[in-house]
């Protein structure tokens, strides 16, 4: 076998052309779709690459939300318990004045019927002394003027 110039010839030109013919319809447009799936895929993972920040800052809004939340719920119980603490504080007042009120009712309802009691006694004692007076001395006087003569003795005796 021999070496024949005509076939390596024939052979370099059909290459060439099928080169020039593959390079004009086929690599354009397949390389063209390369370059936008590269485009695609840079903007892919750029998109990826915000979306994990936005993840990144919306988790740490919501730490900062909850953190908010925790510390306004301990202020809102710390309130309650002072709020609670001073009505106990004001029930205790209100309770301790209205005892005392019902103690000074008493003690003034108290000295009233004493003096009542008092005033019915004299009354008694008077009567009773007018009607012994009337017996020892056997003569009657005017009860009247006796119950004036008595009660004016009871208050000298009650004042001292």
């Amino acid at each position: 076998m021999g070496f024949v110039w005509e076939s390596t010839v024939f052979t370099i030109v059909a290459f060439a052309l099928l080169y020039w013919l593959l390079s004009k319809y086929a690599f354009g447009p397949l390389l063209g779709i390369m370059e936008q799936r590269k485009q695609m895929i840079q903007d892919q993972i750029k998109s990826a690459e915000d979306s994990r920040k936005q993840a990144a800052e919306h988790l740490e809004e919501q730490k900062q939300a909850l953190q908010q939340a925790r510390k306004e719920a301990y202020d809102i119980i710390e309130q309650a318990k002072l709020t609670s603490s001073k009505q106990a504080d004001d029930i205790m007042q209100t309770a301790k004045s209205e005892a005392n009120r019902l103690k000074d009712e008493a003690v003034k309802d108290i000295e009233s019927e004493k003096n009542k009691a008092i005033a019915a006694l004299r009354s008694q004692v008077g009567g009773m002394s007018v009607m012994i007076a009337s017996k020892i001395i056997e003569k009657q006087i005017d009860e009247k003027s006796q119950e004036q003569l008595v009660d004016q003795y009871l208050k000298e005796v009650g004042s001292k």
